[in-house]
């Protein structure tokens, strides 16, 4: 419900409480900076904001006049710690606060605070065969743990946003049918639609070809299948190097160093980064010829945005949400076959027409993407619901 600024005395403002205590990964902190640096507080009646987090993404974030920072010891301390505090503090420390609706940024949560909206940004405990890859480990039995956690949250809630279609689809297969429910993805960073590409459209062959792919090392995100794929281009001829960035560790490294052991023993074409800050992700980005993501579960893939905003040409898997996010934007493959991934790159490294079209098409879908857009739909939403529900109340408090 958009407020026309004439009316706004005549409506009550909304406080609104936010928990970020699980916002850890990078596309969740861009979420939360994306949405707050676009609340329009005159817009959507908001009168304050009260965000609960742990201290070095509250020192991430600018201050707003309508912001306010519950900063908790207990969120510095274990995952265990944080639970705990969520499931018997958090909804009176709301309450005391004066707030009106809960906004959770993690569909894990605890807190038993109505109004209650949900942000899912997880699907690794709903994408079918994604399970199968932890066996019978403590990883999987997480998951499983999870999968429960954040079916009675979803039930729970008066609302709940999904990125994508796909994510609302697979996760209501589980949790049941929801009955209010929003699709509102991700945006970029301007950081990433000022600039280009330095090398885009012009891969020669013969000289070397710089891949990139950007993720954590894990069973689900296929390294080791695409240093397999570099390999088999390099016996036939290219001059291809990759750039896998992100760390990783556990089975998925052992892999990936077991792959790499076979085929670059010598780091001659195969380098591995640590995490590196999003800020610096577009100057890692305009220097290579071809981006790789080899994801095999993804709720979004804001990653992968990243790089369509840049125009760069994309070899992307075929799996999950990702199709939804890229469209007709890129070249697919199966990312569990290095020969399937060895394929897509190729062709767009030979064929300079495709690679011109799908780069054009996948910065043109990426300009719909704006964390304008997001903040705006997301504070509309949320407002909506709370005012939505306090009416239900009011008439049934008529009735009677």
């Amino acid at each position: 419900m958009i407020i026309d600024a004439k009316n706004l005395n005549a409506i009550s403002k909304i406080s609104i409480a936010i928990d970020a205590s699980r916002s850890r990964s990078g596309g969740a902190k861009a979420h939360l900076l994306g949405i707050l640096e676009h609340c329009d507080t005159i817009r959507y009646g908001i009168s304050e904001v009260h965000l609960w987090s742990y201290k070095s993404l509250m020192n991430s974030i600018p201050d707003y006049p309508w912001l306010v920072k519950h900063a908790c010891i207990q969120l510095e301390m274990c995952l265990l710690r944080q639970l705990i505090w969520q499931g018997t503090s958090l909804s009176n420390e709301i309450k005391k606060a004066k707030c009106d609706i809960l906004f959770t940024s993690d569909a894990s949560s605890l807190c038993r605070f109505k109004p209650l909206i949900v942000l899912s940004q997880d699907l690794l405990s709903y994408e079918p065969g994604i399970m199968r890859l932890f066996g019978y480990s403590k990883r999987r039995i997480r998951l499983l743990t999870i999968l429960l956690v954040q079916n009675r949250s979803f039930r729970f809630a008066d609302g709940v946003i999904f990125l994508t279609n796909h994510a609302s689809k697979i996760i209501q297969q589980s949790c049941g049918l929801l009955n209010r429910v929003a699709i509102i993805s991700h945006g970029v960073g301007r950081n990433f639609k000022n600039r280009q590409a330095i090398n885009d459209l012009t891969i020669n062959y013969n000289n070397e070809i710089h891949c990139l792919y950007i993720s954590n090392a894990a069973l689900y995100k296929h390294q080791w299948v695409v240093v397999k794929a570099m390999d088999n281009l390099r016996k036939i001829g290219y001059n291809i190097s990759l750039k896998l960035v992100g760390g990783g560790n556990g089975k998925a490294q052992q892999l990936l160093d077991k792959q790499l052991s076979i085929s670059d023993p010598h780091r001659s074409f195969v380098h591995q980064m640590d995490f590196i800050p999003q800020k610096e992700l577009p100057e890692l980005l305009a220097r290579s010829d071809v981006f790789v993501f080899a994801s095999g579960c993804e709720a979004f893939g804001i990653t992968l945005l990243e790089a369509m905003s840049m125009g760069l040409p994309i070899a992307c898997s075929n799996r999950s949400s990702l199709p939804e996010t890229l469209l007709d934007g890129g070249v697919y493959f199966d990312p569990e076959d290095a020969d399937s991934i060895a394929d897509a790159v190729e062709q767009i490294i030979r064929d300079p027409e495709l690679r011109e079209r799908i780069s054009k098409r996948a910065k043109t879908i990426s300009d719909q993407y704006s964390w304008q857009r997001c903040g705006n739909e997301t504070w509309e939403f949320i407002a909506d619901t709370y005012r939505s529900i306090k009416h239900e109340k009011e008439k049934l408090s008529n009735m009677f």
